[in-house]
């Protein structure tokens, strides 16, 4: 049966754009669903309970939140190039022993996280600027939030080894279930129970444990070469050195996009509450765009791992093409929406006119600058999904980080206004993109980059 299934895979067999697309958009609906998580609580926060709430759920503790999933979400990232090299080499002995791996490690790594992050939250709050006024409710939230971080990496890592080996459908269908579960909860926790931001946070960490059983099982009841057998749960050494050289530095690229996001919410927190209500919304809304282009990215991993493993090189370049016009499309209208709707996307979340006069302002300046950043993902993605990780690490902390932190530092305290403080985003994305594209050519032309060595690892 895996024979037949492998033999017609058609993320290396079919048609480019079409198995992109095929792929793609049960990735976005996805990423959609799961940002519906913290969508859910921005916009039942923000209604029932007050901008005060609303700043604790979606400002400091936001920042904190995304640090964690980007940084996790890198580190699986590690484990879906393997498994899918693997798969798209037909490799079946290999592939089974890394999916072992990686869920167990994924169980380790969030409970150490979880343990961690519950100890350090009032220290961490307070030391980028938390107002005193949303504090004690942003140390409530994130306490409660850090309880749901195992069975969230449980479900990264099984969505990931899923979508390693094509299937991006199933674990849409559990988000969206999960997805409307927490919604459902969350009305009834904050709006019934009036249970405040701890009904929000108990809400998304409920939903997370409902997801990461129902991909656990479907791993479980699989009869392809990735089935999970709860008997074979173990680390292979040999297995994770290998994910981790791959899943650390893209843990690193995302902290490097995020990091310096903790500052810029330092220079946000000192303009006031209704500008932190006016950026966390912001950053609810704009996810619509960041999950788009991370489908994109992860499509391509994908894509470049089987197509890498299959040893299609040719291929792996058609599709970053394909994908970059894909891309550039999707941006325009995302932009263009963003820009147009402003004042109607932002009254959907907050009633105070303050904050959503603050909310269009930023609408209004970032997303136009939106198509500079296609080019990082798609081929930050591809480069990794080739094996490469590392490179794009440093290009990320030579583009985003440097420049972001040299300007926070240098500049804006100087002009601290709140344009002078988001015109980090769109400096580095344009520097980035530069160093990512000079970089792609000329990796891709170098002799000897397609060189890999999948048959050495050992049990």
């Amino acid at each position: 049966m895996a024979d037949a299934k492998l033999k017609k895979n058609a993320i290396i067999e079919g048609v480019i754009w079409k198995q992109l697309l095929i792929f793609f958009f049960p990735l976005l609906f996805g990423a959609f669903f799961q940002q519906m998580y913290n969508m859910a609580d921005t916009l039942i926060v923000g209604r029932y309970l007050g901008k005060e709430a609303l700043s604790a759920v979606g400002g400091s503790t936001g920042k904190i939140i995304d640090i964690i999933v980007y940084f996790s979400m890198g580190i699986t990232s590690g484990a879906s190039v393997i498994i899918a090299q693997y798969y798209g080499a037909k490799n079946y002995i290999h592939t089974q022993r890394a999916v072992h791996t990686a869920i167990t490690f994924s169980a380790l790594f969030g409970l150490a996280l979880s343990i961690i992050g519950f100890i350090l939250t009032p220290t961490i709050l307070k030391a980028i600027a938390t107002p005193d006024d949303i504090l004690e409710q942003s140390i409530i939230y994130l306490k409660i939030y850090f309880f749901g971080v195992v069975p969230n990496m449980l479900y990264n890592m099984g969505a990931s080894v899923m979508r390693a080996v094509g299937d991006s459908k199933r674990p849409l269908i559990f988000l969206i279930i999960t997805c409307f579960i927490n919604i459902i909860t969350d009305i009834l926790f904050v709006v019934v129970f009036n249970m405040g931001v701890a009904g929000a946070a108990l809400a998304t960490i409920l939903s997370q444990l409902i997801s990461a059983v129902m991909v656990l099982i479907a791993l479980a009841r699989s009869n392809d070469c990735y089935r999970l057998y709860i008997n074979h749960l173990k680390i292979r050494l040999s297995l994770l050195k290998r994910m981790l050289k791959l899943g650390v530095p893209a843990g690193v690229q995302s902290l490097m996009f995020n990091l310096p996001n903790i500052l810029i919410q330092v220079y946000i927190n000192f303009l006031g509450t209704d500008t932190i209500a006016a950026w966390s919304t912001y950053n609810k809304i704009e996810t619509i765009f960041w999950m788009t282009m991370a489908s994109f990215s992860t499509a391509m991993t994908t894509f470049a791992g089987q197509n890498y493993g299959a040893g299609l090189k040719q291929r792996v370049m058609k599709s970053v093409k394909q994908c970059i016009i894909i891309a550039i499309i999707s941006t325009i209208i995302i932009s263009f929406s963003f820009y147009t709707f402003a004042p109607q996307i932002f009254s959907v979340f907050i009633t105070d006119k303050t904050v959503i006069d603050i909310g269009v302002e930023i609408m209004r300046f970032l997303p136009p600058t939106f198509i500079f950043y296609i080019f990082i993902e798609i081929l930050s993605g591809t480069l990794r999904g080739t094996g490469n990780s590392f490179k794009p690490m440093i290009l990320a902390i030579s583009g985003i980080c440097v420049p972001r932190m040299l300007w926070l530092i240098w500049v804006v305290p100087k002009n601290q206004n709140l344009k002078s403080i988001i015109f980090t985003f769109p400096l580095s994305w344009v520097i980035t993109a530069t160093l990512f594209i000079v970089y792609f050519m000329y990796y891709s032309n170098k002799k000897g980059w397609w060189k890999k060595d999948l048959e050495k690892e050992t049990a």
